[in-house]
Order: C-alpha cells, then structure tokens, then sequence
C-alpha cells in the first residue's frame, strides 16, 4: 500500500503541527494504522499549492474561493479530498477497519462537531493570537493581516489582557464544563461509553491545539479543571491513535 499523503500547516514548535482541523485527519489515519506523508505548507503558499495539485476550494460566504488545509491525497484510488469532515467520511468509506462513526453515529456526530466548533468559537481572537507567535516568520504577517481583515479589527485588539481576556478565558472554561457534562453522561471511557469515535476525536484536537499554542502556564490553567480530565482525554485519545 502506498502512503497517503495529508497537507498540514507547519510552526516552530517540536513536530509541527498544531492546528485543529489538520490534527483530525492526523488522527483518524493513525487510528487506522494507515500510512501517511505529511507535506508541509506555509500559509501564503496554500492557495498556490492546492491549484497545482488540483485540489478543490472550500468555499466563502460570499461564494468566493477559498483554498485551505486539510488536503488528503490517496495515490492508491487517485482521490484529492479537502475538509477534515469530507476526508473522515472518505477515509471510513474506503478503509473500513477501526471504524470512526460506529453503529450508524454519522448524523449524530455531525451534528457533535458543530455543537464542539459552537462552545469554543467565541474565543477564537485568543487562539488567534497566540497561534500568531508559533508560526514560522514566513507564514505570520499573512496570518495576521488576513485575520484583521476577517475580524475587522487590529491584532492588539483581538484578546488584550483584561475584560476581553477574561471573556475568552470563561468560554474556554464553559466549553470544558459543558464537554465534562457529555462525558458524565457516558457510562464508559468514550463519548459512546466503550466505542471510540470520531466524537472524541474531535474533542481531542481542539485540545491539541490548546496545549501546542497556549503558554505552558496557560495550558496547565485547563489541565487543573476538573481533576485533570482535559490532560488525561489528550493522552488517553493520543493512545488510542497511536500517537502517544
């Protein structure tokens, strides 16, 4: 079997990668013990690689093209896959081992990840920020112009120290306790009690990306919420794919 290949967006910290919605597709491919390559792209260079690879754009509200990552190519079928969502479906079609929405859970956990994308959105401004300061110096002025355009508002703006802060700091609480209260409803380890899905998937990569942009400081801030859990789900996710 030849390697997958994913396109993931690189950083200065120790293996790269950081980002969310790549991290899916990451764990997913571990979880299946597929082989994979990962190409690394810098974000000025995304939109220049995807065309010449043929890639399909997402697309933005106004209709306008919208070239991203996760691109997952398979030179086993020839398929060229963009969206973490689209690539998860793609990868549990046709690698059907280990699978990721058991027992017929693919609406419901569709309808998870929004809920997930939901609890944290409010927040972004500060993710933003702190992700600005681990990317490689090729890819940070794109990153923040691009993101003061979206906003409508100047990087220092985004999540200053005080009231803004501290709103970003009690979403990112209240999407914990709001997460611990669908694990509570669990009667075993996962979200589907013994059944691991991409329901914890998702929750695991949008810790990922906490504890890779967040200082150590404030990434030891979530891991003290309740008795450890968010450290523990990591590690425990991580396991499970292979990639502890």
């Amino acid at each position: 079997m030849l390697p997958l290949v994913l396109y993931d967006i690189p950083s200065k910290l120790p293996g790269n990668n950081w980002t969310p919605n790549p991290a899916k597709p990451r764990f997913v491919l571990s979880y299946k013990n597929l082989p994979f390559e990962t190409v690394w792209i810098e974000y000025p260079d995304i939109a220049t690689k995807m065309k010449e690879i043929g890639a399909s754009p997402n697309k933005r509200p106004d209709g306008s093209d919208h070239y991203t990552v996760p691109v997952l190519s398979d030179p086993n079928t020839g398929a060229l896959v963009t969206d973490s969502w689209v690539i998860a479906e793609y990868l549990d079609k046709n690698y059907p081992q280990k699978p990721i929405f058991p027992n017929n859970s693919k609406g419901l956990i569709n309808a998870f990840d929004s809920a997930c994308v939901g609890l944290w959105q409010p927040a972004i401004k500060f993710v933003v920020l702190r992700a600005s300061q681990i990317l490689n110096e090729h890819s940070i002025e794109y990153y923040i112009r691009k993101r003061q355009g979206y906003f409508g508002e100047t990087f220092d703006e985004f999540s200053p120290e005080g009231p803004k802060r501290d709103a970003h700091w009690a979403t990112i609480e209240k999407g914990c306790d709001t997460t611990k209260t669908w694990y509570d409803k669990s009667d075993g380890k996962w979200l589907m009690g013994d059944t691991f899905s991409y329901a914890d998937i998702l929750v695991a990569c949008f810790l990922l990306c906490f504890k890779r942009v967040f200082r150590e400081e404030e990434w030891k801030r979530i891991c003290s919420w309740h008795d450890g859990e968010w450290e523990k789900l990591l590690a425990n996710v991580e396991k499970e794919c292979n990639l502890a």
